[in-house]
């Protein structure tokens, strides 16, 4: 009956006998409740510090990834540009072709207009050398 009595009053016996406010069972599942909210936390730090280690590396990873880009867009640049020049001296060097065309032709035209000469100038001589 005593037991009851403070039982009503909200106070209760343990398995050691001691007085206490809670109920034994509540007390237990309390306990329980707080060891796996304990091992929830420590799980949770747990997958912080994996996904703060994995954010790290995916950073990393993004980081090289910049780098591999910016180096591969230079490379992309250097290639234009080598391919531009290579252009413009191939138009050089057709225009220097095309140059060299020109002063062949104008030799040509030279040597054939000498070579009239020269043939004029022979016969002239013949004639000369015949009427003396």
């Amino acid at each position: 009956m005593a037991k009851d009595s403070l039982g009503e009053a909200g106070l209760h016996f343990d398995e050691l006998n001691k007085l206490r406010v809670l109920e034994p069972e509540v007390d237990q599942k309390t306990r329980e409740l707080k060891e796996e909210c304990d091992d929830f936390v420590d799980k949770i730090g747990q997958f912080q510090k994996i996904v703060g280690g994995l954010i790290e590396l995916v950073d990393e990873l993004a980081k090289e990834a910049e780098t591999e880009k910016m180096k591969a867009i230079g490379a992309r640049n250097l290639l234009k540009s080598v391919a531009k020049q290579r252009e413009a001296q191939q138009q050089q060097l057709q225009a220097l072709i095309a140059e060299k065309k020109m002063q062949l032709e104008r030799y040509r035209i030279e040597y054939e207009a000498l070579s009239k000469v020269e043939a004029e100038q022979n016969e002239f001589i013949e004639q000369f050398i015949l009427q003396k």
